[in-house]
């Protein structure tokens, strides 16, 4: 194996092959090296999982829940409304993946558990098409590290970091609240997807934590 996983220091972009030199290297659908290794860290043992990764960086990977993050899984046109809030109005995103036509959202270990029964308690919570949510005990399919087309499981804002900030219960909450709101007031003309291109990646990952 190379030594460009295990060192600490140096940027590395995994789709280094496929990118071109002159853009710039933090990508929102992107995977850096930071990123791979948060990724793996979620399983038991995260060198392993990067020697399968390293060998083929175009296979999708199927990855523990609850322990590194939780996925909050809704449909795509909900979701799109969900990020466009936590975009526009809130802290933004942690990572992001679409996968089998559902929309993967990752976010703080415990969100899984607690989301639903806030969704229980909440007034809007009836509007709020019902997630899918995956924690300790679940597993999830995750984008290959470096995709070879846009048919199968892809990132929309991918981890770039190796300690990604994620959104916990009440943020999404909250983002499934005010998408709730726009879509019953019908305030759903003001979106960061582009309508020539819904699939665009247009997130200011600039405003990272």
């Amino acid at each position: 194996m190379t030594t460009w996983l295990r060192d600490e220091t140096a940027p590395y972009d995994i789709l280094r092959l496929l990118a071109d030199p002159e853009e710039e290297r933090h990508q929102p659908a992107r995977v850096t090296e930071d990123g791979a290794a948060w990724l793996a860290s979620a399983t038991a043992d995260a060198w392993a999982t990067l020697d399968r990764w390293e060998a083929r960086p175009v296979a999708p990977a199927l990855l523990p829940c609850g322990g590194v993050f939780d996925v909050v899984n809704v449909e795509p046109i909900f979701g799109r409304r969900m990020l466009d809030r936590l975009w526009a109005e809130g802290p933004g995103s942690g990572p992001v993946a679409v996968h089998r036509g559902r929309m993967l959202l990752f976010a703080a270990p415990g969100t899984a558990q607690r989301l639903p029964s806030l969704l229980d308690w909440e007034e809007w919570g009836s509007s709020v098409p019902r997630p899918l949510c995956h924690g300790t005990g679940d597993a999830v399919t995750i984008p290959p590290l470096a995709p070879q087309d846009s048919s199968g499981p892809r990132w929309l804002v991918a981890p770039d970091t190796r300690k990604p900030w994620l959104p916990g219960p009440e943020v999404l909450l909250w983002a499934c609240v005010r998408a709730a709101r726009a879509v019953s007031t019908a305030d759903v003309r003001v979106s960061i997807f582009p309508s020539a291109d819904p699939d665009a990646n247009v997130y200011d990952v600039s405003r990272r934590r």
